[in-house]
């Protein structure tokens, strides 16, 4: 990736979501507003290498557009992550972090004319949260809108409080989570993989578009399951989390 002119922020906030996936706030330096899409991303210039493609890492904004110079990320540590080691352990409240962006094109239409189904694991709901609150934000005419969550634990549901908050206040907005790994026994919500969600729901094969952000591994099958159901390759869009 060419390097563009670097922006600056300030990490302001940072607040632990669970044991490896953090939020932060961070606010854009000597502007004031910082001008995005929801869905869209950023990337870092960090000192964890001396090669660009060492040095560069991208993630989702998780906020919405406002008209102010803050915007939010959501980081999961990964085990041997340079980028995420280095977000975790060496930047703190203050900090200053150097930046491009915004990029990408996972974004909604302009008119939205089918149902939208988000299908996300882990840190991949992220940018799901910037389209759905920029989407309460405007009171953009929409259909129906799903949200499906996969992950192993409760404990690793992100967000499960605001979305279901959502859900009671936004119309034909529905959201469903399912576990692949829990076994509390005071756990009885839905066991599985994210993928029986979709299938279920849209087994009738109406119009809509579904958009799917995560690791490579379940967005390439779910990619696959819903083109054998017959959905055309032009309404399914990817964010891959590599």
């Amino acid at each position: 990736m060419k390097i563009e002119k670097l922006n600056e922020a300030k990490v302001i906030k940072i607040a632990e979501l669970t044991a490896d996936v953090k939020h932060f706030w961070l606010q854009v330096q000597e502007v004031y507003s910082f001008d995005f899409k929801p869905g869209q991303f950023v990337t870092f210039d960090l000192p964890i290498g001396e090669h660009p493609k060492d040095r560069l890492r991208s993630y989702s904004i998780a906020s919405p557009p406002t008209a102010d110079s803050v915007f939010e990320l959501v980081i999961m540590n990964l085990k041997g992550g340079r980028a995420s080691e280095y977000f975790f352990h060496e930047v703190k409240e203050g900090s200053l972090v150097k930046f491009i962006g915004p990029h990408g094109k996972f974004l909604l239409p302009d008119k939205i004319e089918n149902d939208i189904c988000f299908v996300c694991t882990g840190t991949g709901i992220t940018p799901f949260r910037s389209m759905l609150q920029h989407l309460v934000k405007t009171n953009q005419q929409h259909k129906n809108i799903y949200l499906f969550f996969g992950t192993r634990f409760q404990k690793d549901v992100l967000f499960r409080n605001e979305m279901e908050e959502l859900q009671e206040a936004f119309p034909h907005f529905n959201y469903q989570f399912v576990l692949s790994k829990e076994d509390s026994k005071n756990y009885t919500g839905l066991k599985g993989h994210v993928h029986q969600l979709y299938e279920k729901e849209f087994d009738d094969k109406r119009p809509a578009d579904f958009y799917l952000c995560g690791w490579r591994g379940m967005i390439d099958d779910a990619k696959e399951r819903l083109k054998a159901m017959g959905y055309s390759i032009k309404n399914i869009h990817r964010e891959i989390y590599d």
